[in-house]
């Protein structure tokens, strides 16, 4: 098999022996497959294995020098399982050692029955700053639960009474990031209502530990559900609002919700806004000094090459596209470029992918669109959170028209998109 015509027919007799009802492959996809070496997405893969007898582990693996590969065909396993291997036991032993750790740190938090002690405050500090470092870099399905189990142990200690004066502060901080990151989760998983609830408990948390910062942060979380819900309207007065929360602030929050109110103000279709936003932000940028949130950092900071990101962003809801803005979309995606940056973060990284990719789109430049979103659609489903998903749903939205929208590359990416979303699943619900 060397051409999609080759494939397809094999492929659809796989898919009827397992009894899916499949959506055929774009011809560019199969290509990609043969030829660039990407791994199928999820969706296509257990017919691939039907079709093929071998694991995608097996076929998307390096042809030895000797070119004897050492595959063994798939008997009663399931087709779509992994092989096991030697590490099986070293998993165990780190499964059996995490709930230890679990254990202790239930002991530890019950131990000061009187007064909160400095090592549950310290046992705290690690998993927040653990949970905060981890977030933009993580699928929110490995985390979702110890966030759960933390910010439940802070609300416990706030409401037991046992907090002296000294701490009371520290721990509604605490309170206030871990709510926060829990917030942005409902927002991950589409679930606007529970994400500005949350926000709301966020909120009174920083309130009550007097911390301007994360009172302006929560505004900027409410803009930032209201932005993915699509409600510009909301986006704009909850960024503005808390902009002027931040206005005196020298950390990077403020730049922050003057990006959002920015992004908020290209969707309503007002130019002007958008350029005062990011222009005052692009100002105030040589006048920053870290304050303690931009040293929690994650979520916390607004890092220089998020803010090319949300500046090109605001550009391509406003529907630009030129040489000068593709070589400024180009440098937002080569600024996530390094996962070992301390500001890496794959959601903003999949963002900035997909506004190069309608930056080429609106300049006339389907096969440059499709090699930019290459990588996204890529994204196993662990990953595609809301967020990635309306980005890529834009695309497809701006192959719809312009002169290349009938074109064969159009069609193929369009349908490529409109069958992204089909494995979100897999992140956590409720």
């Amino acid at each position: 098999m060397r051409t999609p015509d080759d494939f397809l027919p094999r492929y659809r007799e796989a898919a009827k022996r397992l009894g899916l009802e499949s959506v055929d492959p774009a011809p560019k996809t199969i290509q990609g497959w043969f030829y660039e070496g990407r791994k199928p997405q999820r969706a296509f893969r257990p017919i691939i294995v039907e079709m093929l007898g071998y694991s995608i582990d097996d076929l998307w693996s390096e042809v030895p020098e000797d070119g004897k590969p050492n595959c063994v065909p798939l008997t009663n396993a399931s087709p779509t399982d992994f092989h096991t291997d030697a590490g099986v036991d070293l998993n165990e032993m780190k499964r059996t050692g995490a709930m230890a750790v679990r254990r202790a740190k239930e002991f530890l938090l019950g131990k000061d029955r009187e007064t909160v002690g400095e090592d549950t405050l310290g046992l705290l500090d690690d998993e927040v700053q653990r949970l905060v470092a981890a977030y933009p870099r993580e699928p929110l399905s490995v985390i979702w639960d110890d966030l759960l189990e933390t910010q439940d142990q802070v609300f416990r200690l706030l409401e037991g009474g046992r907090v002296r004066p000294s701490q009371l502060r520290d721990l509604n901080v605490k309170g206030a990031v871990l709510s926060f990151l829990v917030a942005k989760g409902f927002n991950d998983m589409e679930i606007p209502l529970q994400a500005m609830t949350m926000t709301r408990v966020a909120a009174a948390c920083a309130r009550d530990a007097e911390h301007t910062g994360l009172i302006a942060l929560t505004d900027g979380l409410k803009s930032l559900i209201a932005y993915w819900a699509d409600k510009p309207e909301d986006a704009y007065h909850y960024a503005g609002k808390g902009a002027a929360t931040a206005e005196n602030m020298r950390g990077t929050v403020g730049l922050w919700l003057l990006g959002l109110q920015a992004r908020a103000a290209a969707v309503l279709g007002d130019e002007e806004g958008v350029r005062a936003a990011n222009q005052t932000a692009a100002d105030r940028r040589e006048q920053v000094v870290h304050d303690d949130l931009d040293q929690l950092g994650g979520l916390f900071t607004y890092a220089p090459e998020k803010q090319r990101y949300y500046a090109v962003e605001a550009e391509t809801l406003l529907g630009h596209g030129n040489a000068s803005l593709i070589a400024q979309a180009e440098e937002a995606v080569h600024g996530f470029s390094d996962p070992t940056s301390p500001n890496w973060a794959f959601g903003d990284l999949a963002g900035a992918q997909c506004d190069l990719a309608l930056v080429h789109l609106f300049s006339g430049d389907v096969d440059g669109a499709s090699a930019a979103i290459r990588p996204v659609l890529d994204l196993p489903a662990s990953h595609r959170n809301n967020g990635i998903i309306v980005s890529a749903w834009r695309v497809r939205q701006a192959l719809m028209g312009g002169p290349a929208r009938s074109s064969l590359a159009a069609r193929d990416l369009r349908a490529e998109i409109e069958a992204y979303p089909t494995s979100r699943p897999a992140l956590p619900r409720g």
